[in-house]
């Protein structure tokens, strides 16, 4: 089976979460770059990649990689590239493009010097002067950083963060890779109970139960391989068979949804059924300030208000003195919040035993981490 190199994309801070979620699927040779993951695998591996990463945007496949500072050279070296490989006679094969610190700066001409390319190699591979682009999508991007040019093609379609359950959201939604993100920077196991107490439509709850049940985020979605002609159908649906049989549906979970809005609980809860979890997953309407566990040992994950706009500022700050005041005492559960308010930990009351700069779409946060104490060890 034909190897490829493989580019999983992720957001700025994620990358070394993502190259840890590869090792654990079994490739090894991960190279970890600013927004980005490479690895070396076969098309099951494309597969599987779709299927099983959590905190990835796309997976890409690289097509090939060369140095231009001319329009020229763009366009002998992309068409030096064995397209018919990737592409067939009635795929659609959009160019997208960007290019940073590169002679080749304007990006709408790179991609119709890289589209004109590929039709030019497709033509002389079979003897035709037109393609209809009618078939399924082959989306190729080329990607230009000081005159490096990579070409990849994207095999998600969608992005990763689509999961499939979320049809509707709040206005300012957690992206389902970050909340999972989140959660696997956490100490939390499944056998521990798990809240958030600011859910909006659900993420980080849905987030958790996947993780405690190690269901594949893929599952119930498309990818856009699945259409390609050259692409094994029989090949995706062992990925399938795989994620099925690695699935505990029997796991049982203690994980908690709050907000004090009631149309984000309704909008939680039809999440969660979308996702084939509405019995495992608890929402419940109330203020953050009242929540009070009745077990030890358990991880909260937040995603609170950030008052980025000056009307809601002194409202967060509350939130923000309440938090600390109700979460404090309870010193066996761990806290893990993420904001971009420079003053958290003043506001809360307490210094984090760690942060982690990480990037909320395009808001610059830190993500607070208090540790509780740790659990006893079971007897043997």
């Amino acid at each position: 089976m034909k190897t490829f190199t493989i580019i999983a994309t992720a957001a700025m801070g994620l990358e070394a979460i993502v190259a840890n979620e590869i090792k654990e699927l079994g490739y090894k040779h991960v190279t970890v770059e600013n927004g980005k993951v490479m690895f070396e695998g076969d098309a099951q591996a494309v597969s599987r990649a779709n299927m099983w990463l959590r905190t990835a945007d796309r997976i890409k496949i690289l097509a090939g990689t060369f140095k231009a500072t001319s329009f020229e050279e763009l366009f002998e070296q992309t068409k030096a590239i064995d397209w018919d490989a990737y592409i067939h006679r009635m795929d659609t094969f959009p160019v997208t493009g960007k290019s940073v610190k590169s002679a080749l700066y304007s990006v709408p001409d790179c991609q119709k010097i890289v589209k004109k390319a590929i039709v030019e190699k497709l033509k002389d591979t079979h003897k035709v002067n037109w393609f209809d682009e009618t078939g399924p999508r082959v989306k190729v991007e080329v990607a230009i950083l000081k005159d490096e040019v990579s070409l990849t093609i994207d095999t998600s379609g969608t992005g990763l963060h689509k999961r499939g359950y979320r049809y509707l959201h709040n206005e300012a939604p957690l992206k389902e890779t970050l909340a999972a993100a989140m959660i696997q920077l956490t100490n939390w196991h499944p056998d521990r109970p798990f809240a958030d107490l600011f859910t909006g439509s659900g993420t980080l709850p849905i987030e958790a139960a996947l993780i405690g049940q190690n269901i594949a985020p893929g599952t119930h979605r498309s990818f856009d391989f699945q259409n390609w002609s050259w692409f094994d159908h029989a090949i995706h649906d062992r990925t399938l068979e795989e994620a099925e049989d690695l699935a505990n549906y029997d796991q049982p979970l203690d994980i908690l949804g709050t907000d004090l809005d009631p149309k984000m609980i309704e909008l939680a809860e039809n999440n969660a059924m979308e996702a084939g979890l509405g019995d495992i997953i608890q929402f419940k309407q109330m203020r953050a300030s009242d929540f009070k566990p009745q077990k030890d040992f358990g991880v909260v994950v937040s995603n609170p208000p950030y008052g980025e706009r000056m009307q809601e500022k002194k409202e967060v700050e509350q939130i923000y003195r309440e938090l600390g005041q109700t979460l404090r005492p309870f010193d066996t559960w761990s806290i893990y919040m993420i904001s971009s308010h420079p003053r958290f930990e003043l506001l809360y009351g307490q210094k984090a035993t760690k942060k982690r700069k990480l990037y909320n779409g395009t808001i610059r946060t830190d993500y607070f981490q208090f540790w509780g104490e740790k659990p006893p060890r079971p007897r043997k």
